[in-house]
């Protein structure tokens, strides 16, 4: 995720604490809809909550960019 910014990211989840926090959810995010997906079984009766998963998933990475333009300026 944002390879242009790895040095960024790096300082900041050492630095930021919220950063850190967000970084993190959006990760457990990403491995959660991962094994759902490739669970045959669940993922066809969460087909929602997959959705759901995904559109909170990418709000914390649109929060992660925020947060690096913002350090980076």
């Amino acid at each position: 995720m944002f390879p242009e910014y790895r040095d960024l990211i790096a300082k900041l989840r050492q630095d930021d604490p919220r950063f850190e926090k967000i970084f993190n959810q959006h990760n457990e995010l990403d491995h959660k809809i991962i094994r759902m997906e490739k669970n045959a079984a669940t993922a066809i009766h969460a087909d929602l909550d997959i959705d759901q998963l995904k559109k909170e998933k990418l709000a914390l990475k649109d929060q992660i960019y925020d947060l690096l333009l913002a350090a980076k300026s």
